[in-house]
């Protein structure tokens, strides 16, 4: 049992890398923000590099926190395959940890909490303020920390009323497997929480077809609700834009990115 739960374990964080291996919109605002000081950075839930291999690449001090090892192995991989292609870059160093809980005894001049993130941290809001907190304990006097969320409308909730999506078809580079996504999601507009069901199919001629799940509790919080986390949290917001190219937040923005410095009430100390 032990072994088949570590093997989807893997598949999933294979496909999760699939799923984001196009999100490449990000990654240059973030070597613009990291190349305001040349300080270490931290990534909560990284996840599988997506981000934080980037800013190692780069030349950077990074420091990738997630609380799933098989996250973490795929995001191991990834950097080496990465410094062998290469033969330049930083450092990377992953920590398995519950970022709501961390204490990683050092501070950074850069933390980032990417693409969504923040909505599967835990299962509420008291979970994602823990997470927030965490970012603030971790920050040096002069550092920034970086939220980038998603704000859906009513419209884009309305399909959230459990009908199957089928999302995507690709292949899996490692196998050759033809991998179909396909999701299906229901919302409570009361508690503003949603669960996300994913669901990933492998087929072909030089694998056996398969078929992984994984379930995703998400709390939305309103774009006001989410800058009171963030000050109550103990930092202080000092952009608010609606882009990865710095555009300001708008009415109408599909997410919101909040950079952020650290403030009076944050803690003194991370030991």
């Amino acid at each position: 049992m032990a072994d088949a739960a570590a093997a989807r374990s893997a598949d999933i964080a294979r496909y999760y890398d699939l799923d984001v291996a196009h999100e490449r919109d990000d990654i240059d605002m973030y070597l613009a923000l990291a190349s305001g000081s040349d300080g270490p950075i931290l990534e909560l839930a990284c996840g599988t590099g997506r981000i934080c291999i980037p800013l190692a690449a780069a030349g950077y001090d990074v420091t990738g926190v997630d609380l799933d090892a098989a996250m973490l192995d795929r995001a191991g991989t990834n950097w080496r395959e990465q410094t062998s292609a290469d033969g330049r870059g930083g450092s990377l160093t992953l920590v398995e940890r519950d970022v709501t809980q961390m204490e990683l005894g050092r501070r950074f001049d850069l933390a980032i909490l990417g693409l969504n993130s923040l909505l599967v941290i835990g299962h509420g809001k008291s979970a994602q303020r823990a997470a927030l907190a965490a970012m603030a304990r971790h920050l040096t006097r002069d550092g920034r920390a970086v939220i980038d969320t998603w704000l859906p409308d009513d419209d884009d909730l309305e399909v959230y009323d459990g009908r199957v999506i089928r999302e995507w078809t690709r292949v899996d580079p490692a196998t050759g497997a033809q991998v179909v996504k396909s999701a299906s999601a229901t919302f409570d507009p009361k508690t503003r929480r949603a669960v996300i069901d994913t669901q990933f199919e492998a087929t072909g001629q030089r694998v056996n077809a398969s078929t992984v799940t994984r379930r995703d509790e998400v709390y939305f919080p309103t774009r006001d609700e989410l800058l009171e986390m963030i000050e109550s949290a103990g930092l202080l917001p000092q952009q608010l834009v609606g882009d990865y190219d710095m555009s300001p937040l708008e009415g109408d923005s599909e997410r919101v990115i909040v950079v952020a410095a650290i403030g009076h009430s944050a803690p003194d100390s991370v030991e």
